[in-house]
Formats: structure tokens, C-alpha cells, sequence
């Protein structure tokens, strides 16, 4: 029994000894694997980008410019109308009684006019023949005179009451769409009182007004050569995008700038032409606008958007070199080109970025590279891919 326990004690200690001879070797993790592009080398141009507000391009009120009772409306509100067609009448029997009694005065005052005449006529040969005074052809010249005066004022009378019985049917001034009525059939209008009875908007094409900052007009001034008043003759080409809009999806063009910058606010009123066919841009609707800057074309370097970090040093992109070593490139950044950002210092067109994995690229680490092309830069609103964000004065 007792060799029996000191064998199984000396089997129980060959095996924990052979157990500790054993060792545990540190296998160090592969390197993370990220995606890396080479930059894109193609030409840029600068953009503005502002703010601002849609405007109808014609609006006008229509009101009541004779008195009467409002007879009939010939729309219904909303509608969209078409230049010349009626669209509310006023009471015309009193106006036509009055053009009627205009005319009557007309030929009144031409038979008149026609027996003045021949008088003159039959005086004058009178006193050739020494059978009439001189002073009875000087009082007819007088009549006939007056007469001619008075068919002139007749006539003019006559046409002031055509025009009233004209504006008795009020038509609509050009193409557009017509709001609600403000004044319905039965009421007395223009009793001596401005009576609005509708509004007509005309927003195809429709005007976007926004405003530039007095440093950003004069840097722009200054790099193209080009004074505000010379940038409107130009149509330069703009894009428009509303709320929700992804990218700018309206072209139009600049076509009106201010002639004095508003000493309260330091900014120059602009104003950009859009069409507007079908009818969905709206007056009075915040917009973004950006324009070209013209003469600004250069050929730039292009990174993904997201590529970019940001710390307390600045703006910084994450490199390989040819040991898939990572590198913390500090760069100065330039304009935008749709989800791309222009890269003026730090990087050239034989780096390799970091576009993917940028949270697994520790400075000084290795990496597993996946090498792809970038995509062709596109602009999303349909017009050349930069923008230049204005800079805004030091406060």
C-alpha cells in the first residue's frame, strides 16, 4: 500500500513538472486593413454660397378704379390666369349711360362747330361785297374758334368715359396665378376708398434676392477684375436650392446687383433669375444660392470630405507611405466640391490617403492597404463642383 502512494505521488509531480516547462508566446494582432486613394488632380472653380428669399417676378393688386357694385367674378381663387382674361366686372349701366351721353355731347358740340363755320363763311363774302360789317366775321370767327375748343373737350370727355366703362371689367395684366378674392359679388367697391379685390403673381421665371458681405464683394472684386455693375450684364451662371433639396437642382443667373452697399448692415443687395415652369418655387420661400466667381478656374488637388480630420494643430489627412506605415499630414484646406474638399498645401498627387478605417490608422502603426481609386467628383446641382464659402468679418 505504501508504494503504491509514492508511485502516485511521483506520477502526479512527473506531470506537473512537465506542465510548467511549458510557455505562453505573445502572437502580436494583423494589422488593421484600410482602404487608401490616391488624391484627384482636376480643375476647379469658386463658388459663393448665400442665403436668401424667393420673390415673384411680377405681382401686382388688383383694385377698384371706378365705383360701383361688383357684379360678377369669373375665377375661382387659385387659378391660374392668362394675360387679358377677365376676371371680375363692376356695374356698367351707369357707365355706359354716361360714354353715351359723352357722345351726344361730341356731335352737339360738331354741329355747332359746322354751324359756326358756315356763317364765318357767309360774313366773310358779305363784307367782300360791303353788305356786312367786319365785326360780324371777327364775333363768328369767335364762335367757330370756341366751337372747336368745345369738340375737342367733348371729345376728351368721351374718352375719359370709355376708359371707366373699361375699367369696369378688370382682366388680368399678364400670365400668373391669381389668390383668393377679397371682395365678394354684391359689394360696393371704389366708393372713394383703395379696394383691393385680388393679387396676381407672375413666378415664371421668378427672382431669388440675397446679400454679400462688404469683404467678400471687395475680394471677389479684387481677384476677378469685375465690378457689380459689369457681373449683372454678364449672366453669370447661379443654382438655387430650397429646403430639403440635395445638392442645387435650379439654374439660373445673376441679374441685378445694388448700386450702394447698406451702410447698417455692410452688405450689397444681389438678385438671380430662375425659371420656374412648373410653378413649384414659391414666393417668399428661404433659399440657398450659390454663384460662380468668375475667372476663378485652376487645376486642384480633391479628397473625400470625410478623410479630414480635425484637432487642436488643425486639419490633418492620414497617409501611407511605402512601408504602409501611417503619417499624420497636416494640410491647408480649400474650397469644397460636392462631397470633396480641395487640398491647397500638404499633400501632393503620388500620396497615398487614407479614406477607410481612419478610426484603426494610428500615426506610426502599420497598416493592411486596399488600394482604390476615388470616384469622379460630380456636382450634385448639375453645374462645375466648388463653392467658396464667404468669410465673414472678424468680429
Amino acid at each position: 500500500m505504501r508504494r503504491h502512494n509514492i508511485a502516485r505521488l511521483l506520477w502526479v509531480m512527473i506531470i506537473f513538472s512537465a506542465g510548467c516547462e511549458e510557455k505562453n508566446t505573445y502572437v502580436p494582432p494583423p494589422p488593421p486593413q484600410v482602404t487608401v486613394s490616391e488624391p484627384i488632380h482636376r480643375q476647379v472653380s469658386d463658388y459663393l454660397e448665400f442665403t436668401g428669399n424667393t420673390q415673384a417676378y411680377n405681382t401686382v393688386q388688383l383694385v377698384a378704379r371706378v365705383q360701383g357694385y361688383l357684379e360678377k367674378v369669373f375665377f375661382h381663387d387659385g387659378d391660374t390666369v392668362k394675360k387679358g382674361q377677365p376676371l371680375l366686372l363692376i356695374q356698367q349701366d351707369t357707365y355706359q349711360a354716361r360714354l353715351k351721353q359723352a357722345e351726344a355731347q361730341v356731335l352737339q358740340q360738331k354741329a355747332s362747330l359746322d354751324h359756326a363755320q358756315t356763317e364765318l363763311d357767309r360774313f366773310s363774302g358779305l363784307v367782300r361785297q360791303h353788305a356786312a360789317a367786319e365785326t360780324d366775321v371777327d364775333n363768328w370767327r369767335f364762335e367757330r374758334d370756341n366751337a372747336r375748343a368745345a369738340v375737342v373737350a367733348a371729345e376728351a370727355n368721351r374718352d375719359l368715359a370709355k376708359l371707366d366703362l373699361e375699367y369696369t371689367n378688370v382682366a388680368a395684366p399678364f400670365d400668373g396665378r391669381i389668390d383668393r378674392r377679397l371682395k365678394d359679388p354684391g359689394n360696393l367697391v371704389g366708393a372713394g376708398e383703395f379696394t383691393p379685390l385680388a393679387q396676381i403673381n407672375q413666378i415664371d421665371p421668378i427672382y431669388v434676392y440675397f446679400t454679400i458681405n462688404e469683404t467678400d464683394l471687395l475680394r471677389v472684386i479684387k481677384q476677378t477684375n469685375v465690378g457689380p455693375g459689369e457681373a449683372e450684364k454678364m449672366k453669370i451662371p447661379a443654382s438655387l436650392a430650397l429646403s430639403g433639396d440635395k445638392g442645387y437642382p435650379h439654374t439660373g443667373y445673376l441679374d441685378f446687383t445694388a448700386i450702394s452697399v447698406t451702410p447698417t448692415t455692410g452688405t450689397l443687395l444681389l438678385r438671380a433669375i430662375f425659371p420656374n415652369a412648373d410653378g413649384t418655387i414659391l414666393p417668399g420661400l428661404f433659399a440657398r444660392v450659390r454663384v460662380l466667381v468668375v475667372n476663378s478656374e485652376k487645376m486642384a488637388l480633391l479628397v473625400p470630405e470625410a478623410a479630414i480630420g480635425y484637432d487642436q494643430l488643425g486639419s490633418y489627412l492620414l497617409v501611407v507611405d511605402d512601408k504602409n506605415v501611417v503619417e499624420r499630414r497636416p494640410v491647408k484646406l480649400g474650397i469644397q466640391a460636392g462631397d470633396n474638399r480641395v487640398i491647397e498645401e500638404g499633400l501632393s498627387d503620388q500620396d497615398w490617403v487614407i479614406v477607410t478605417g481612419l478610426l484603426r490608422s494610428i500615426p506610426g502603426n502599420t497598416v493592411k492597404t486596399i488600394r482604390k481609386p476615388l470616384a469622379k467628383v460630380e456636382d450634385k446641382g448639375g453645374a462645375p463642383a466648388a463653392m467658396m464659402k464667404p468669410e465673414r468679418p472678424a468680429p
